[in-house]
Formats: C-alpha cells, sequence, structure tokens
C-alpha cells in the first residue's frame, strides 16, 4: 500500500518540519545537561531536585507519547503535531523567564505533552506523505537531524550558557519554534485521521499512564526498596493493561498489533534493547573519561562526540539502503556492530588508550547509524495508515523507557559497586568494574535484540497484518 501526498502536501516542506523538530528534543536535552549546574546555583536546588528538570520532561513525553498517537489518529495529526509545537514553544518562553525551581519543573511537565503531540505524530506524518520507495530516506533524515542534535547540544549549550545564561536555550527553542508553526500552517494541505470517529479509550489511557510512572520512577531510584516495589506495581498493572485492552473495541494500544503482527512486534522489541543496551554509554564513559582519564568536561566532550557525529552521517544512507534492502538485514547488522563496540568496551582500564576508546566510540555509531532508520522504517511499513500515530509514539515510547532502563541499570551496577560515595582513586576499582559489567550486560542484550532483529520477517510479507487491517 502507497501513500501519497494529500490536498497538494508538499513532501519537503513535511521532511523540513519533521528534520527540524526532531533536532530540538535532543539538542535540548543535551545542551540542558551541561546547563544544569547553573541552573542548580540560580535556584539554590540540591540534585535530586536539581534531576527533575531532566526528568520530568522524558517522564512526561513517556507517558502521553502513546495516548497522543491514538489521539492524532481520530482526530487528525496536523492538528495534533499543530497543537504540540505551539505549545512546546509557549512552554520554552515559560522555562525561559521562569522565576523559581517549582515553575521551571512544572513547565517541563507541559513541555512534556507538547512534545509527545509532536513525536507521535512528525513520523506518523512523514509515513503518510512519502510513498514506500523513498520513506527509508526520509526517515534516515530525520533520524539524521537526531544525532545532529546530540552531537551541537553540549557545544552550542555550554557556549549559550557562558555567554548568554542557560535561559537562552530555551529562548533559542522558542525561536525555532516559530518558522516550524508557520509552515505547518502555510504548506502542510489537509488532514489524515484514518481514525476519525472511533472512542478514545480513557481507561486504558489512565491504566497506561500509572503503570510508566511506577515502572520509570521505580527504576530511576533503584535499588531502593520503594524503587522495587514500584517496579512491581507497574508490572501488575500492566497485566491489567493488557487485559483490559484485549477486551476494548477501540484499544489505546490494539495488542494484537504485537502478537499477530511480528513485523511490528519484534522491532519495538528489537528498538527497546537497543535503547537499553546503549543510551547510559555516555554516561558512564562521560564519568570514566573525566574521573579515570582525568579530562576536562571539554574534552571529553570532543571524545564522546565521535559517537553521534558517526550516526549523523550513517543515518539517511542506511535509511536510504532500507528503501533497497530489507529494513531487518540493515539493522541486524547495525546491532551486531554495536555488540562489537560494547564487548571492545568491556576491556576498559585505567591505562586504556584514547584512541582504543574512539575506535570504540566510532563502532558504536556505525552499529547505531546503521539500525535505527532501518528499524523505523519497518516499524511504520509493518502497519496501514490507520495505525501510523500508535505507529510512531510506539517507536518514542520505546525509546524513552529504553532510554530509563538503560540509565536504571547503570545506576544500580554503581550503587552495588561504589555505593554512595564521590569517586575518589580508592574506589577507581569498583567504579571500572561497574562500568565493565555494565557494559557486558548490554552487549548481553544487543545479542538479544540481533535475534529480535532477524526474527521480524519482511515488509512485503508482513506489511497487512490481520491485527493491522482496517476494521
Amino acid at each position: 500500500m502507497t501513500t501519497v501526498p494529500t490536498n497538494g502536501t508538499s513532501k519537503r516542506a513535511v521532511l523540513v518540519v519533521a528534520a527540524t523538530v526532531s533536532f530540538l528534543a535532543p539538542f535540548m536535552g543535551s545542551s540542558i545537561n551541561v546547563a544544569l549546574p547553573t541552573i542548580g546555583d540560580e535556584f539554590a536546588m540540591d540534585a535530586i531536585l536539581l534531576s527533575w528538570v531532566p526528568t520530568a520532561y522524558l517522564l512526561t513525553l513517556a507517558v502521553f507519547l502513546l495516548p497522543m498517537g491514538r489521539l492524532a489518529d481520530i482526530h487528525g495529526r496536523k492538528r495534533t503535531f499543530l497543537f504540540g509545537i505551539v505549545a512546546y514553544t509557549l512552554t520554552s518562553v515559560a522555562l525561559a523567564l521562569a522565576p523559581s525551581s517549582a515553575i521551571l519543573i512544572a513547565a517541563r511537565v507541559a513541555q512534556g505533552i507538547g512534545g509527545a503531540m509532536i513525536f507521535s505524530t512528525s513520523i506518523a506524518i512523514l509515513t503518510s506523505v512519502f510513498p514506500a520507495n523513498e520513506r527509508g530516506s526520509a526517515l534516515g533524515i530525520s533520524v539524521s537531524a537526531v544525532y545532529l542534535g546530540l552531537s551541537l547540544g553540549p557545544f552550542l549549550g555550554g557556549l549559550l550558557t557562558q555567554y548568554f545564561g542557560w535561559r537562552s536555550i530555551f529562548a533559542l527553542n522558542a525561536l525555532l519554534g516559530v518558522p516550524i508553526i508557520a509552515l505547518v500552517i502555510w504548506k502542510l494541505k489537509g488532514e489524515w485521521a484514518e481514525a476519525r470517529g472511533e472512542r478514545f479509550d480513557t481507561v486504558g489511557t489512565a491504566i497506561y499512564g500509572i503503570m510508566l510512572i511506577a515502572l520509570i520512577y521505580g527504576l530511576s531510584i533503584l535499588p531502593s526498596g520503594n524503587g522495587a516495589i514500584l517496579i512491581a506495581v507497574g508490572l501488575i498493572l500492566f497485566a491489567v493493561f493488557l487485559r483490559a485492552e484485549k477486551r476494548t473495541a477501540t484499544p489505546l494500544l490494539d495488542v494484537r498489533l504485537f502478537t499477530q503482527n511480528r513485523l511490528f512486534g519484534m522491532s519495538n522489541l528489537a528498538a527497546f534493547l537497543n535503547y537499553g543496551a546503549t543510551f547510559a554509554v555516555v554516561f558512564l564513559m562521560s564519568l570514566y573519561l573525566q574521573y579515570i582519564k582525568g579530562l576536562s568536561p571539554r574534552d571529553a566532550g570532543v571524545i564522546l562526540v565521535a559517537q553521534p557525529v558517526v550516526m549523523t552521517i550513517l543515518a539517511p544512507l542506511s535509511g536510504r539502503l532500507s528503501d533497497r534492502i530489507a529494513p531487518g538485514k540493515v539493522a541486524s547488522v547495525g546491532m551486531a556492530a554495536t555488540v562489537v563496540g560494547l564487548v571492545m568496551l568491556t576491556f576498559l582500564g585505567q591505562t586504556t588508550s584514547l584512541a582504543y576508546i574512539i575506535v570504540c566510540l566510532i563502532c558504536l555509531g556505525i552499529g547505531f547509524g546503521l539500525f535505527s532508520s532501518p528499524n523505523t522504517n519497518a516499524i511504520m511499513s509493518a502497519v496501514t495508515p490507520r495505525y501510523y500515530g500508535v505507529a510512531g509514539a510506539s517507536v518514542g515510547t520505546m525509546r524513552t523507557t529504553g532510554q530509563m532502563f538503560s540509565m536504571g541499570v547503570a545506576m544500580v551496577l554503581l550503587a552495588l559497586h561504589v555505593g554512595r560515595v564521590q569517586i575518589t582513586p580508592e574506589y577507581f576499582d569498583p567504579f571500572l568494574a561497574a562500568v565493565r559489567t555494565a557494559f557486558a550486560i548490554s552487549a548481553g542484550l544487543c545479542v538479544v535484540g540481533i535475534f529480535a532483529s532477524l526474527a521480524r520477517g519482511q515488509v512485503i510479507d508482513e506489511r497487512v497484518p490481520p491485527a493491522g487491517r482496517d476494521r
């Protein structure tokens, strides 16, 4: 089934809009991380309260991605996207003007809702406009913009914070939002709402939201007992959610998309495993480079940028390749390259050369650059247009939950090996043990991901499965 532009909508305009918003979120996230100490000093925030500046956004984003994707399928993806970018822009203004830490965190929650409206629909609109033989290339450019944001964020964020203050980061995001709003109104014609008229699953949404909050917050506070209790509650609610969704005529998430559509289910599993294995790499390597190797934050950032730069270059190429070769094959090669990079990192020691570390990061960059675009192409090509919003939201949900899982594993290992102490030379050996264990676990997850990726089947065979057919 091939989708074509609707009512004169410009494919180029859609690609520009999608790529720009794909750049915004990672750029803001990575640049704000650099500014956190300055924000903490201004508002006298302790470490725990300060951690909620990024966490409040990520948690809200994870909770609202799927509901917003479903609402977009029912009420219109362009409308939902437009409301989202307006909300994102206005909350950026509020953040730039925030007079207190409470308002800052509240605005980040509101920004997370706007972000969910954007990121659950941008990929869906891109998929709706580009035909199947061009979709991988378009998705590759969009994914490349994500990595460009990750690459430029620490550098530009540091410059903005140093010379104009941390508020300038949010002001820049607000300024970037204005032309996107204008472009959507001017160039995006028509609407996409293949599930129009269907009922929205309010009960399922409530269960889903509480479930995700329990799971993600529980992971963030492990290995405490409360963290384990919250995770157990989340798993129970997950079972309740699946049972409820099977009995609902118009569910928030059609469970059959995962149980009866092998391509969709396995591609999502591969995405979760990949993000779950790789997201904490930058966090752990940043600590390693600064504590063990004695590098400054600036020099550590220069080393770490090797990974996203390679991703930025490869993502469009791998996306274009997935238009010609089965996306699963390309993604599986990428996952295998990631395993190689992670296994290499398990041999880190106090005397490991920087050249070896850069080679490891380049290998990881090659792996993720080959994996992400084709895998996203496989997910979006596995369903009919009626499910594009939900499918796009699932991409974001797998990414966000995988990232939180990855950080949870890293924090548990650091707590078990090092404890709640400052990392000084006497703790270098247990710290290295924690880092090597984290990379070994991550490599194991990616090995499982290779099998999930290879087991997904071909797009042409499973494009319209029973669960994906319009009812």
